[in-house]
């Protein structure tokens, strides 16, 4: 006689667990949920071992706030924005210097598709993490999550204009480190 344990727990059943403090369930969200949030993570940082930290502290408000959780909404998009501002909290905390405002923002040349396709992944995210934490910042939300001047302004918590001159500065920055590091 054939007898099998279906031992696959839905998602709504995961998080019922983790409302009442189930160690089995947070402990599933974690292992699905490390590593994309790692991958996420890791572009707001320095190094692999702040954004290890950074994950950390996102779970734990993670399993804190599992309650605000709205059944039917995208449980790795509600995750991801918490580890998002998980790192903003981080960012606001280290920059303790904001940069100066400019009044017009200046038009840079977008680069060659062709010349970012020969840098690896790795390359890229190393470039990008060398870029100070206000620079990353905002490179980060605008380009990579989509957030817009006034929302990234918003959550940073510095005017639009100083959003829009600090992704120009990241981008020069870029684009240097990139024609440097392929002509070496």
């Amino acid at each position: 006689m054939d007898c099998s344990l279906h031992i696959a727990h839905d998602e709504r059943d995961l998080l019922q667990a983790c409302k009442q403090g189930e160690e089995w369930a947070q402990r599933a969200i974690y292992e699905e949920y490390f590593s994309p949030m790692m991958n996420v993570l890791v572009r707001y940082t320095r190094s692999t071992d702040t954004a290890r930290d950074l994950v950390h502290d996102g779970f734990i408000k993670v399993f804190r706030n599992i309650g605000s959780y709205k059944a039917g909404s995208s449980l790795h998009a509600w995750i991801k924005r918490i580890m998002i501002n998980t790192a903003i909290d981080n960012i606001r905390k280290e920059n303790k210097r904001r940069t100066d405002d400019i009044d017009e923002q200046h038009d840079v040349a977008s680069m060659d598709v062709s010349v970012i396709s020969r840098l690896s992944e790795q390359e890229l995210l190393r470039l990008v993490q060398s870029l100070s934490p206000s620079y990353r910042a905002v490179f980060n939300l605008f380009v990579i999550e989509g957030y817009s001047h006034r929302e990234i302004s918003e959550v940073l918590g510095c005017t639009e204009s100083t959003c829009r001159s600090n992704l120009v500065k990241a981008r020069r920055i870029l684009q240097s480190m990139v024609s440097k590091h392929l002509s070496s």
